[in-house]
């Protein structure tokens, strides 16, 4: 069943960069934009991390938490988070579980091959915890504006 706006959004616990357990429940009162984003230092994940970045203070104004979801682990969000001076959560989702509930994980193509990996896709979580926005297959480099410009 396809997740819809007005869902309750499904729980999660995932590690951080710094081996901290961030749980969605526990960020209650305050909006939440989830974005699931296929690899650190890729061109397209750059852009879209760099977006959310520069716009960070404006979502912080919008009473908004950013993080961000990735099979890479913490040592691949580390460099990431470092290298382009991210000031947002990264989270591990080794596996993938948590975008697979997400329904952003699952069968990619590139270049005539297939596999298995994460979708651009990103959930916009009210403060009572039901999904107000949904974007699937996002375009990176306008993405952040475009979601900061929803939550006015």
């Amino acid at each position: 069943m396809a997740l819809e706006i007005g869902d309750a959004a499904p729980d999660f616990s995932l590690s951080d960069t710094h081996g901290n357990r961030v749980q969605l429940s526990d960020l209650k009162g305050k909006r939440v934009v989830l974005y699931f984003y296929p690899r650190d230092s890729t061109p397209g994940c750059i852009k879209e991390a760099c977006g959310f970045r520069d716009a960070y203070a404006e979502y912080q104004a919008q009473d908004a938490i950013v993080l961000g979801i990735s099979t890479d682990d913490a040592k691949s969000h580390a460099k990431f988070v470092t290298k382009y001076g991210l000031p947002f959560p990264l989270l591990c989702d080794q596996g993938g579980k948590v975008a697979e509930t997400y329904e952003s994980y699952g069968l990619k193509k590139f270049m005539g091959k297939e596999y298995l990996g994460i979708s651009r896709n990103t959930f916009v979580v009210s403060a009572d915890g039901t999904i107000e926005q949904i974007y699937k297959k996002v375009k990176p480099e306008i993405h952040a504006a475009q979601v900061l410009s929803d939550l006015s």
